[in-house]
């Protein structure tokens, strides 16, 4: 298997594998790595893997994408990663052998429990492997890595849980300062390891993300303090994801035929990426529902074909803080496979993007063509997702996180009776008391061991939104 950047142009484009871009982020080009090809799943591989446990079945997908790393220790990293027991946070343990377990709350309508990870939240699944596959990786190296990331929520602390301590890691996670809720930041800035550190900038998170862009782009510090990326412009992250959908459409579905449609809260597109990428290998998924909130920049392209980023005051602070996003990365790796894996159109597309404007791809046959990935749309405002918390809760006894109840709102108005549906839980409802009390007039549940996490001691840097700013920082700090 081998990888190639979205906007490599060259005559003879660079080809690379899985180890040669796990540590890296970015391509050279600023494109983002993806397979020269899919692999394709055969029916009766599929069959086959439905008897699988997790680990087992995200051995078998990511097999197919990872060759250069041998099988015996692929499959240890992999074993290493997905035990029951560490996914089994705010659950019983007794029922831990079920990682992502579906959970079906009528005939037909179900949700993908994808929050049992030690963060509570659906990057877990991800985020674990990336850390054991860096250190792997380092440690035949022999070298050490700084990891700069940008988070909306989620990303930032389960990259941290699953980097503290490791050997030869140091990550550097920007987030945007006091757009988070209250136990988002306590799970960060709590955190005391001497190689993690939080930075809050002065902003929102499209303005964290640009510094993540931008320092990745500049080749020579890049290489002078070794940067990598975290965020789910690394490729590993998407592959990991993959392994999830294949698992829950396997699990849903009992017949060759059956399809089952997700419904994805989405921010910065990582996670309906690999939706879309489990599809295009043959997995039983027919239709992906895209769900925003308020910062509805990616709704308006699946309606409109205008794909339009915000910039302050138009990239709104909503109650599903994790989607606060108007700049989605991954999208540029579903508009690569829209436009024919065509690079020249996604880096003039781009260009467009990077200088702050927009593109219209309404009158292309592009647009016309994207009925064939099978993706429909909707957003969910403040009042619908309180709305839903509530319906959701009186309805079937479950509490769900805004995050989940924006996809929950978007997936009903989309519901089709011939189509298995499952809502993906992004977060447990601990992670966003207040929005939950206004909902329900009461508080979440929590893990025994978060009780109290907002009074814990907290350690972070706060900075204005500037490149220079976060270098300086990433210089004082990269030796500590």
């Amino acid at each position: 298997m081998r990888y190639i950047s979205t906007r490599d142009v060259s005559p003879n484009p660079s080809k690379k594998t899985f180890t040669e871009i796990l540590l890296g982020g970015l391509a050279p080009d600023g494109g983002l790595y993806l397979p020269e090809t899919y692999p394709q799943i055969e029916p009766d591989e599929l069959h086959r893997w439905r008897r699988l446990s997790y680990a087992e079945l995200a051995f078998e997908v990511l097999s197919r994408f990872i060759d250069d790393i041998p099988g015996a220790d692929l499959k240890a990293l992999v074993d290493k990663t997905y035990t029951p027991a560490a996914y089994c946070n705010g659950r019983d343990p007794k029922n831990a052998g079920e990682i992502t377990p579906v959970r079906w709350l009528e005939p037909g309508l179900g949700l993908l429990e994808l929050s049992n990870g030690p963060t509570l939240a659906f990057k877990d699944m991800a985020m674990r492997l990336l850390g054991n596959l860096f250190e792997y990786a380092l440690e035949k190296r022999g070298e050490t890595i700084n990891i700069l990331g940008a988070t909306s929520g989620d990303t930032g602390s389960a990259a941290e849980y699953a980097m503290r301590g490791k050997r030869g890691i140091r990550v550097f996670m920007l987030s945007p300062h006091g757009r988070m809720s209250a136990f988002q930041r306590a799970q960060m800035y709590s955190l005391q390891d001497a190689n993690i550190h939080n930075i809050a900038v002065r902003g929102v998170f499209d303005d964290a993300q640009d510094i993540v862009k931008a320092v990745s782009n500049d080749h020579a510090f890049k290489s002078r303090y070794r940067i990598g990326a975290v965020n789910s412009i690394n490729w590993a992250r998407v592959a990991a994801q993959v392994v999830y959908y294949v698992k829950a459409s396997l699990a849903a579905t009992k017949s060759i035929g059956e399809r089952v449609a997700f419904a994805v809260p989405s921010g910065n597109f990582g996670n309906i990426c690999a939706g879309h990428i489990a599809r295009m290998m043959g997995a039983p998924i027919g239709r992906l529902i895209l769900a925003t909130n308020e910062n509805d920049v990616l709704d308006e392209f699946f309606r409109t074909g205008v794909y339009r980023p915000r910039k302050a005051p138009e990239t709104f602070t909503t109650s599903s803080p994790s989607m606060d996003i108007s700049k989605a990365s991954n999208f540029e790796r579903f508009v690569f496979d829209l436009v024919g894996r065509d690079p020249s159109i996604v880096r003039d597309l781009w260009g467009e993007i990077d200088n702050g404007g927009s593109f219209d791809l309404s009158k292309t046959l592009y647009f016309a063509h994207l009925p064939r990935f099978s993706f429909v749309s909707g957003k969910s405002s403040h009042a619908d997702r309180i709305e839903t918390i509530r319906k959701v809760y009186e309805k079937y006894g479950l509490m769900i996180d805004p995050h989940t109840a924006d996809g929950f709102k978007v997936a009903l108005e989309n519901r089709t009776p011939n189509m298995l549906l499952l809502a993906l839980e992004t977060a447990l409802p601990a992670k966003f008391a207040e929005t939950i009390m206004e909902a329900l007039g009461k508080l979440p549940a929590r893990p025994p061991a978060m009780e109290g996490i907002e009074r814990f001691s907290q350690r972070v840097a706060v900075l204005d939104a500037d490149v220079r700013s976060v270098k300086r920082f990433i210089e004082r700090h990269a030796a500590d």
